[in-house]
Formats: C-alpha cells, structure tokens, sequence
C-alpha cells in the first residue's frame, strides 16, 4: 500500500496520471514480438575509463540509431543493429570533446560512426540475456559481448508508441581498436554503459 501511495505522489508532482506509470510492464515474456528502432532522444551510450590512477572519467554518445527485431519466444533469433555517430562525443568539457573526436582519439572525420552488429543472443535469466556481436570502431571490427537486461516496455503516453527499455553493459580493450593513446595511464579497458528505447515500427 505504501508502494502504491508512493507512486501515485510522484505521479501527481510531475503532472503524469498514475495509470500511465502503472501501464509499465516489467515481464519480458510479455514483450510484444516484432521490429523496433531506436527512440534516438532516449538512447545514450557512455563510456568510461581510468583516469591516471586517479579517478574514473566518463563520456556520453547521444544520437543513436538502428533497428531490432525481437521475439520472447525464440530470444536466439533476436537481431540488433546499432551505430552511434562519434561526433556527439560529450564530457562536457569542449576542450577534451574536441581532442577525443580528433585523429589522435576516436578519428570521427574519417571513422564517422561505432557500430554494434548482434551474432548471437543467449538468455541469462527471466529479464536478462548476453548479447554477442561484432563492434566496428575506429575502422576496426572485433567481437564484443554486451550483457542486457530488459527493464520495461510501455506505450509511451507522449508519442503514444509501444515502447520497450533495456539498459547494457559490457568491457572493451581500446587498444583492440587502435585508439591507444596513453595507455597504460588513461587505461585500456574501457566500461560501456547503455541505456536504450525501442519503438515497435508498424506492420
């Protein structure tokens, strides 16, 4: 009871009828089969590296885009195709931005977009599942693991489009992709974070 009355506050305080955030649905299973594209205004990718010894340092890749095609009931035959564009590189220091995006980093002039190209998808559990692929970055192809796990699917209230969330992570060498400046004191392995909105597409 004390959920409920939680959530029907917070609801009220930001103007969102309770119905709307009671709609979300936490099953996979129930997960509506079919094609979807990436909602590019709610999808981020973020990275993360070891700064020195010091501290861990963070970026975002807004502006994602791509496709999946998913059936709860044969999870193996999932597809995923996504690409980031790395010009959207943002620490929120211009400065750095700017040297990330360079040809000493990242190269986005002639390397204009990392792309993740799913292989095999195994499910790990009632909401989760590894997802294994082919990660082109920096003009250089290698495999890469993500572990997802599936957060909700709703219509959303605003676009008024059925809509699942997943969120995953997963651990690259940077150096597998030829950007190895400074390696070993900014560090090689390099954490992935995703966050990521599918839209179903109609038909």
């Amino acid at each position: 009871m004390k959920r409920i009355l939680v959530i029907a506050a917070l609801a009220a305080s930001l103007s969102i009828p309770a119905a709307v955030i009671a709609q979300s649905n936490p099953d996979a299973q129930a997960v509506q089969a079919g094609n979807y594209t990436i909602d590019s205004a709610h999808t981020l990718a973020q990275f993360s590296v070891n700064h020195f010894g010091i501290n861990d340092f963070f970026g975002t890749l807004p502006g994602a885009t791509g496709t999946l095609s998913i059936d709860p009931k044969a999870l193996a035959t999932a597809k995923l195709d996504v690409s980031v564009p790395v010009a959207t590189l943002s620490t929120t220091n211009k400065v750095l931005d700017g040297e990330l995006v360079s040809a000493d980093w990242l190269d986005a002039g002639k390397y204009p977009a990392i792309r993740f190209v799913s292989t095999k998808v195994t499910r790990t559990g009632k909401n989760t599942a590894t997802i294994a692929g082919n990660l082109t970055l920096h003009g250089v192809t290698k495999p890469a693991t993500l572990n997802a796990t599936f957060q909700a699917a709703a219509v959303n209230p605003m676009k008024k489009v059925y809509t699942l969330g997943f969120k995953a992570t997963g651990t690259i060498n940077r150096s597998d992709f030829g950007v190895s400046k400074y390696v070993p004191m900014v560090s090689d392995a390099t954490q992935l974070t995703i966050t990521a909105a599918f839209e179903k597409t109609a038909g």
